[in-house]
Order: structure tokens, then C-alpha cells, then sequence
């Protein structure tokens, strides 16, 4: 029996999931990062950088918190934008 094409209605929410999945899975930036951590942490960005640790690559933000601590994290560059 033959195959049949999908009617184009049925085809496009197909794609548009594919494409919401694929931005799922794809690696953080660095500004994905920052945006997690103000989200996360109440307090003022005072750097942001990319750095490698041997073979890793890590985002390390540096903020000061609300109750006037300073507060480094560390983020796999690896880590998927939806994770956590």
C-alpha cells in the first residue's frame, strides 16, 4: 500500500514541536546563565565570564545579594536552558 502525505495542517504543529525540542536541548549561553541565576538569586550581576576548566567549560557569575554578600556560581556550559 502506498504512503500518503501528511494534509499540511497535520504537518506544521509536527514541525513546531521538533523546533521547541531542539531549543530545549540546546547548550546554555552565557546570558541564559545570568538570567537563570538573577531569577534564582535576588541580587546585582557584578561579572559574568566563560571559563575552562581543563576540558570543561563553566559559567562563572559573581553577584551581590540583597543582603550585601557576595555570591559566586558556577554553571556547566553544557547544561540544556531547561534543566534545573
Amino acid at each position: 500500500m502506498p504512503r500518503r502525505a501528511l494534509p499540511l495542517h497535520r504537518l506544521v504543529p509536527l514541525i513546531a514541536l521538533a523546533a521547541v525540542g531542539a531549543a530545549a536541548a540546546a547548550p546554555m549561553t552565557l546570558e541564559d546563565a545570568v538570567e537563570r541565576v538573577q531569577q534564582e538569586i535576588q541580587g546585582r550581576v557584578l561579572k559574568a565570564e566563560e571559563v575552562t576548566i581543563g576540558k570543561k567549560k563553566l559559567y562563572r557569575i559573581k553577584l551581590l545579594t540583597r543582603d550585601g554578600r557576595v555570591q559566586v556560581v558556577k554553571i556547566p556550559a553544557d547544561e540544556n536552558k531547561e534543566s534545573r
